[in-house]
């Protein structure tokens, strides 16, 4: 085992770690609470609580689509288990980069004798599939609700063709066998197969429609009714779309960490013509916060799970 590979299996180092992406998680969320805790006294708890539900819901689609990519790969897991990779891993977008969340993914799959390869795959695959799903929604729903939008953000929803191409396994294969040629590894043993694909993008779009409803539900109580929206089903349709908007210009905009500051900025100019930039402000802050207590809550979720399954002489 090389010294990287013994550091990375330190216990300490990896409470350490963990500790340290918790605490950036839950500052990026104490640095908004004011204006947070003014958004929650403007919504009724059912409302927080039922955004809340979809935002779990969503997480834990989106956790059964990385899994089964990894499935395809070679490398089944349990849920409990993939559930403790994915959901304590992913708090590392949190921290300032682009690559700590795949790489503590990387880290925690290895203990359950999963090929670095495989998960890479997996956990990029997975991404890729989130940001097309994603552009897709957008795409779809945002012309015609917001048109405002479409122009400002006419670049993430360019970015549709060249995302959908990288699903296509022979240039997933391609693209990933050149990451990895770059970082000295062997190549794929083999492509993500058109079926895995195709269920990813089920679980995804499932994930995606718990998310689209977690906004709707904080929305609802701030849009005004008038000649822009034509009933729910155009509000619902708006929510789905500016979220899936605010998140996808989160994602591709790399240097902020979460995509805290982009996405509200996002989410509040698609809002603007329904609601004033002041309420808009309000469902940008309140989903930022039920989003990250959603991390939260699966991180310890996942953590909990496998000390009960495994025993607590685990490393964490």
């Amino acid at each position: 085992m090389t010294r990287l590979g013994k550091l990375t299996r330190n216990t300490w180092l990896r409470v350490g770690l963990l500790a340290g992406v918790v605490a950036l998680a839950v500052w990026g969320l104490a640095t908004q609470w004011p204006q947070v805790q003014a958004a929650l006294e403007k919504l009724e708890l059912w409302q927080v609580g039922a955004a809340c539900a979809d935002a779990l819901a969503g997480l834990f689609c989106m956790m059964l689509a990385w899994r089964a990519l990894l499935a395809d790969l070679g490398s089944p897991l349990p849920v409990p288990v993939a559930a403790r990779i994915m959901f304590v891993g992913q708090l590392g977008k949190y921290v300032p980069g682009a690559v700590w969340a795949v790489a503590a993914q990387v880290e925690l799959a290895r203990d359950y004798q999963v090929p670095r390869r495989r998960s890479v795959t997996a956990s990029l695959v997975a991404m890729a599939t989130t940001l097309v799903v994603a552009l897709v929604m957008a795409a779809v729903t945002l012309p015609l609700t917001s048109s405002r939008a479409t122009h400002r953000y006419w670049w993430v929803v360019a970015a549709i063709p060249a995302a959908i191409a990288c699903l296509y396994p022979p240039v997933t294969r391609l693209l990933l066998n050149l990451v990895l040629r770059a970082a000295r590894r062997q190549p794929l043993e083999r492509a993500v197969s058109l079926a895995a694909t195709f269920r990813a993008l089920c679980w995804t779009t499932l994930g995606w429609i718990c998310y689209g409803l977690q906004a709707w539900l904080l929305i609802r109580q701030f849009a005004h009714d008038g000649t822009y929206l034509h009933g729910q089903l155009h509000l619902i349709a708006l929510s789905f779309g500016a979220y899936a908007l605010s998140w996808a210009v989160g994602f591709l905009l790399i240097f902020f960490p979460g995509g805290i500051g982009p996405r509200e900025a996002a989410l509040v100019a698609t809002l603007a013509p329904v609601m004033p930039a002041g309420s808009a402000l309000v469902v940008a802050l309140a989903s930022r916060m039920v989003m990250t207590l959603g991390d939260l809550i699966l991180a310890g979720f996942g953590l909990t799970v496998r000390r009960l399954r495994l025993g607590s002489q685990d490393t964490p």
